[in-house]
């Protein structure tokens, strides 16, 4: 389960705002991919986790609804949020790994406080790309509170763009499969082809001739 262990330690060092950083959509096959940064009240941090606040984890491992009840209890009770996205087009030029870190860092960029450190979900490859210390932390979202609030923003904001785009690219099934790779998606490919909004660097064509 999440909690705020690796903030405390961090607070222990510095007095500084601490950000957690989390992308959504890096295997879809349709839209951006979409980053969010998180910075907690100090607060919040150094007393003991309870209440709404035990419930935030990995986004994945929770259902909808909860994700978007979540979400708006972060939304109010957080210090600041970023977005950030990187664009389809981005993702065929850059491949998904750096669109995904272009993707958070101008999700940090948007944040209306400046963060002295951050915990970043899985990037270990990440010092000197932003301009204060950074970890990358791998299964990030499952253990730390910041980071875990950032993958259910960036997951909330993406799921409800898909949303909006299966009414513009009907039959490709959006709303539900939210870009992935589904049987349903992979038929919808080979009967009417890609649309301008999805990843062609991942081979659609090939696949959906599977």
């Amino acid at each position: 389960m999440a909690g705020f262990t690796i903030e405390r330690k961090i607070l222990a060092r510095t007095s500084g705002a601490i950000a957690g950083v989390d992308e959504a959509g890096r295997g879809a096959l349709f839209g951006p991919v979409i980053a969010a940064a998180v910075i907690w009240p100090r607060r919040l941090i150094e007393r003991p986790v309870r209440g709404w606040l035990k419930e935030v984890d990995d986004s994945k491992s929770l259902c909808p609804s909860r994700r978007e009840k979540l979400a708006s209890l972060i939304l109010a009770e957080a210090q600041a949020v970023g977005l950030g996205s990187a664009t389809n087009r981005e993702i065929d030029r850059l491949n998904i790994y750096w669109a995904s870190f272009e993707a958070m860092k101008r999700a940090v960029d948007s944040l209306t406080m400046q963060p002295h450190y951050l915990l970043i979900d899985g990037f270990q490859n990440c010092r000197g790309a932003f301009p204060c210390p950074q970890l990358g932390v791998p299964g990030g979202d499952r253990q730390s509170i910041s980071i875990a609030a950032a993958s259910i923003i960036a997951k909330v904001v993406r799921d409800e763009l898909m949303r909006i785009f299966d009414a513009y690219y009907s039959g490709y099934h959006l709303a539900k499969n939210k870009g992935y790779g589904t049987k349903e998606h992979y038929q919808a490919l080979k009967k009417k082809g890609p649309t301008p909004l999805h990843r062609l660097s991942f081979n659609l064509e090939d696949r959906a001739a599977l």
